[in-house]
Formats: C-alpha cells, sequence, structure tokens
C-alpha cells in the first residue's frame, strides 16, 4: 500500500503540532481546557495547513476564548514547527474547530435515551 507524501506529512504535523501545543499552554495560563489535533490538512503545495482541534473547556465561552487564543499564537506555532520539520516552506497554519467529538457525546446521550423493545415486549403491551 502507497502512502502518499501528504498523507505523511499530515500525520506528522499533527502529531508535532501537539507537542507545540503544550508548549503554548505552558507559555499561556488564559489557554485553559483540554486541546487536541484531531486532524491536519497539509495543502499539496505546501504553502497551507488547516490545522483541527477540539478543546474541551469547563464552558463553552472559555471553549472560544482558547481557540482565540490558538489563532492569536498561529505565527508562534509555524515558527517553532519551522524549526522542528527542517523543510524548505512550512505551511502558514489556519486552525479550525473540530465539533466531531461534541456531536459523537451528543449522539451517544440520544441513543442512551432511546429505549428498545424486542417484538415479543411489544405483543404483551397490546393484549
Amino acid at each position: 500500500m502507497k502512502v502518499s507524501r501528504t498523507a505523511r506529512l499530515n500525520g506528522e504535523y499533527q502529531k508535532e503540532i501537539s507537542v507545540i501545543l503544550r508548549r503554548v499552554k505552558d507559555r499561556n495560563p488564559e489557554l485553559k481546557g483540554l486541546i487536541s489535533v484531531t486532524e491536519a490538512d497539509v495543502a499539496p503545495d505546501l504553502k497551507t495547513a488547516y490545522i483541527y482541534v477540539s478543546i474541551y473547556g469547563v464552558t463553552e465561552e472559555e471553549s472560544k476564548r482558547s481557540f482565540a487564543i490558538l489563532q492569536e499564537n498561529a505565527g508562534f506555532i509555524r515558527r517553532e514547527l519551522a524549526q522542528v520539520m527542517r523543510m524548505r516552506t512550512v505551511p502558514a497554519l489556519t486552525f479550525r474547530m473540530d465539533g466531531s467529538m461534541g456531536y459523537g457525546a451528543k449522539m451517544d446521550e440520544l441513543f442512551k435515551n432511546i429505549t428498545y423493545s424486542t417484538p415479543a415486549e411489544s405483543e404483551g403491551e397490546e393484549n
């Protein structure tokens, strides 16, 4: 199975940005919540990259504030990434919120609330 260069780079960028985010979090005490990089999508020309992050904060407002801080620190994260990756060009980073984890948790909660009855139980209720 052949893996494309961009697929390998996506994985490397995701891993390295996760490590860099820990340093950013230590540097900036306003950055709160659990932050995870769920996906990195690097363009084939290596000029831009979308970084999808999931933030679990205590409140929705705290999560939004943490995301804004991430966006403000995109230049710093890019500079740190350039030192680690040793590539000719390091893409401009654009952070995006990944709502898939929250959506999955919401769906799990909805599935828990659904009651399931077997056909034998339904027939007993009709009589």
